[in-house]
């Protein structure tokens, strides 16, 4: 179980620093990955109103990786802050960062997949016992 959690950690710190390369480079390198273009982002699901779809999958999946990670450890509290505070500053950088641009719906999105994924480990946490 410790080894589970072990791979578990280094997989949320692996995709915590991808997402923070994601998010802080200037222009899109997935867009450039799939269409060769730094300047088109790929949209591979409608948003939700004024949440960001895409937002809201990747730091929900982030999020859960890493509450999952540290579930049981007197680390955990400083994990949810640091996720809630890492989907408010990545995308408040955005509004120095050359060819990105800040957005309230994907603000939402970054919020919205952390509280969720809070919210699915606590119910995970309230039947466990």
């Amino acid at each position: 179980m410790d080894r589970t959690i072990s791979y578990l950690k280094k997989l949320f710190h692996i995709f915590t620093l991808l997402l923070i390369i994601l998010s802080l480079y200037p222009g899109s390198i997935l867009g450039f990955l799939l269409y060769g273009d730094f300047r088109l982002q790929p949209q591979f699901t409608k948003d939700f109103l004024y949440i960001s779809s895409q937002h809201l999958y990747v730091y929900g999946l982030v999020a859960t990786l890493g509450f999952f990670s540290y579930l049981g450890d007197k680390k955990f509290k400083l994990v949810v802050i640091y996720l809630f505070f890492l989907s408010i500053i990545l995308e408040v950088a955005h509004l120095v960062i050359s060819e990105r641009s800040f957005q309230i719906p994907d603000l939402a999105g970054n919020i919205l997949g952390v509280l969720i994924a809070y919210i699915v480990v606590l119910i995970y946490k309230f039947w466990r016992k």
